[in-house]
């Protein structure tokens, strides 16, 4: 999957800052803190990688945006076939995860639920430390696994792929 070409096509229409509290490097913490879960728990790291991409995607403002998971999902829809490519089953993970992943509840896949924690692990950039209770899966839920993504989201850590796959510096204008 190319990671690259479908953070092009989506901030081709994304009207916030890329590199806002929302942004690219959001969506690679999003993205690597959901593969060390899924790692452990056998969440699907394709569906997982996806949901970090398009869960934001679609923000129309970095407060409170009611239906963005939504217009995120339907980004994914509409890109799906022609930047990257998943199987009925996963794209409808996909699109559950997107447009229901800030309504605060579990879900019985543990695909869907490692990407809800893998954002809500990355709540130290507004200064939220993740609560374990709000977490659903028990990989999650670990002091550790809490500390190491809260430590990365509240220092603002830049995954080396913003810069170095998706051409975005990590340096912010």
């Amino acid at each position: 999957m190319d990671t690259a070409a479908i953070i092009r096509e989506i901030l081709e229409g994304y009207a916030l800052h890329p590199r806002g509290f929302h942004g690219v490097v959001h969506w690679a913490r999003v993205m690597e803190n959901g593969l060390k879960l899924a790692a452990a728990n056998g969440a699907d790291p394709t569906v997982v990688t996806l949901f970090a991409l398009f869960h934001d995607s679609r923000r129309e403002s970095d407060g409170p945006d009611w239906g963005h998971g939504l217009r995120g999902a339907r980004l994914a829809k509409q890109l799906r076939g022609t930047v990257f490519d998943l199987n009925d089953a996963d794209f409808e993970l996909l699109y559950r995860a997107c447009e229901h992943h800030t309504e605060g509840r579990s879900d019985e896949s543990v695909t869907v639920c490692t990407c809800w924690d893998a954002d809500r692990l990355d709540l130290g950039r507004v200064g939220i430390t993740p609560d374990p209770k709000y977490l659903c899966t028990k990989e999650a839920r670990r002091p550790e696994m809490i500390a190491w993504a809260d430590k990365r989201a509240k220092t603002d850590f830049g995954p080396t792929i913003v810069q170095a796959r998706w051409g975005i510096p990590l340096e912010v204008e």
